[in-house]
């Protein structure tokens, strides 16, 4: 997300938003999954609690304004997440508010150099007015194509990090990775930053697939990672902090992310994937189960 300001004082954000969920198929066309569990909580946020941010520039994969558009009401701003802010202003001035503080949502690709951001008078503006950039885009899958979780997970951060120096008036750059680029090592492990190259210790496309699934997790494993996610997040560590030269950089390594425990309201949730370590107990057909458990313990049921 890139933040924009329109006053001395205010803030403006460019987030990149997207969880990169990617499935090539015969044709080598990429789908897109649903915008990120994360940057919705995060967008909700900052609608609801951040005057002084006076402009977002949501980065959503898509070809075109018009694609980006319809993700960014069908994917984030229709979801249950956000009603508090419809019942604080109501669906008119909510879409007002969306209108003055949501400048436009971009279409983009944070695995493609200036972020995919085609119009250049919309590439002026961003580098003209954004003070901030949070980037919240990944590929959550575990056993990920390993050149995709490479493109999205480590060139990502790289690009966004170009791109960003481009703005005159950047002030941080705040990038989330997860906790688990640490490693399996027992006992305490310290929050530091990585060094570059730092160690933890003619096919078909479906061949090409779980090829590259394999050689992923491998190569992960070789270097002391648990899986090809944790891998290429930890290599966009790397080349982020090895490129950010003097500017500010705060890297944020949450855990599993579960269901909101306070704001909005207890216990959203949406999909299955923040509850992978319950698999065992909760699998792809018990969603529903899965959604009433958490109401329950936060008293919504």
């Amino acid at each position: 997300m890139l933040l924009g300001r329109s006053q001395a004082s205010s803030l403006c954000a460019l987030a990149w938003v997207a969880t990169y969920i990617h499935n090539i198929d015969n044709g080598g066309a990429v789908e897109q999954q649903p915008t990120g569990f994360v940057a919705k909580v995060f967008v909700e946020k900052v609608l609801r609690i951040q005057p002084k941010v006076k402009k977002l520039f949501l980065l959503l994969r898509a070809n075109d304004y018009a694609s980006a558009s319809t993700r960014l009401y069908d994917e984030i701003l229709s979801k249950e997440l956000f009603v508090v802010l419809k019942k604080k202003w109501g669906t008119n001035d909510l879409s007002n508010l969306i209108s003055e503080r949501v400048t436009i949502p971009v279409a983009g690709d944070i695995s493609c150099e200036d972020l995919g951001v085609k119009e250049v008078e919309l590439k002026n503006e961003m580098w003209n007015e954004v003070d901030a950039v949070v980037n919240l885009a990944a590929t959550v899958n575990f056993d990920e194509r390993y050149d995709v979780a490479l493109a999205i997970n480590t060139m990502g951060p790289k690009h966004i990090l170009n791109f960003a120096k481009k703005c005159v008036n950047w002030k941080s750059f705040i990038h989330v990775s997860t906790a688990y680029v640490c490693g399996e090592k027992p006992g305490v492990m310290d929050e530091r930053p990585f060094k570059m190259g730092e160690t933890l210790n003619g096919a078909t496309s479906g061949a090409i697939t779980a090829a590259m699934k394999d050689f992923g997790n491998k190569r992960a494993r070789m270097f002391g990672w648990p899986n090809t996610y944790v891998f290429t997040k930890a290599m966009g560590e790397m080349l982020i902090g090895e490129a950010r030269g003097n500017m500010p950089l705060v890297i944020l390594r949450p855990t599993i992310v579960t269901s909101t425990i306070k704001e909005p309201f207890p216990g959203w949730i949406e999909g299955v994937r923040p509850y992978l370590f319950f698999k065992a107990i909760f699998d792809d057909k018990n969603t529903d189960k899965l959604r009433v458990t958490a109401k329950k313990q936060h008293g919504l049921w």
